[in-house]
């Protein structure tokens, strides 16, 4: 339930309980004395059961604020783990990167160079 949904419903309730509550007793044959200790009485008991919806949905809000932000930190270390993850599978696709290029110009320099060593004169004429 929508939390403004429950507390527009718990006001509305408690409303209607006290004007339920003092039309009845206006309407009961008691004399005034008896009928005002009568409105005080369930005056008491209403506040009493609003203080205790009000401490209920306050300790309900505490809980779930509390549960929010232990996912939030849960979501947040998990997102940290694959960052961290992620970030050494990249670092090693570099260094692999950079021996596979360190070893094929190695293999080009050793071609090069072998190209470009003088040949030995086999027929030399004068």
């Amino acid at each position: 339930m929508n939390t403004s949904r429950g507390i527009e419903f718990l006001a509305g309730f408690l409303l209607g309980g006290i004007v339920g509550a003092a039309v009845a007793l206006l309407m009961a044959p008691q004399s005034g004395e008896e009928t005002r200790q009568e409105l005080r009485e369930r005056g008491i008991e209403l506040r009493n059961r609003g203080e205790e919806f009000s401490n209920e949905a306050m300790q309900r809000a505490s809980t779930m604020a509390e549960e929010g932000q232990k996912r939030a930190a849960e979501m947040q270390e998990r997102s940290r783990l694959a960052l961290e993850e992620q970030k050494s599978r990249l670092q090693e696709a570099i260094g692999a990167g950079k021996q596979a290029a360190n070893q094929r110009r190695s293999e080009l320099m050793g071609k090069f160079e072998s190209e470009k060593a003088p040949k030995p004169a086999g027929n030399v004429s004068a």
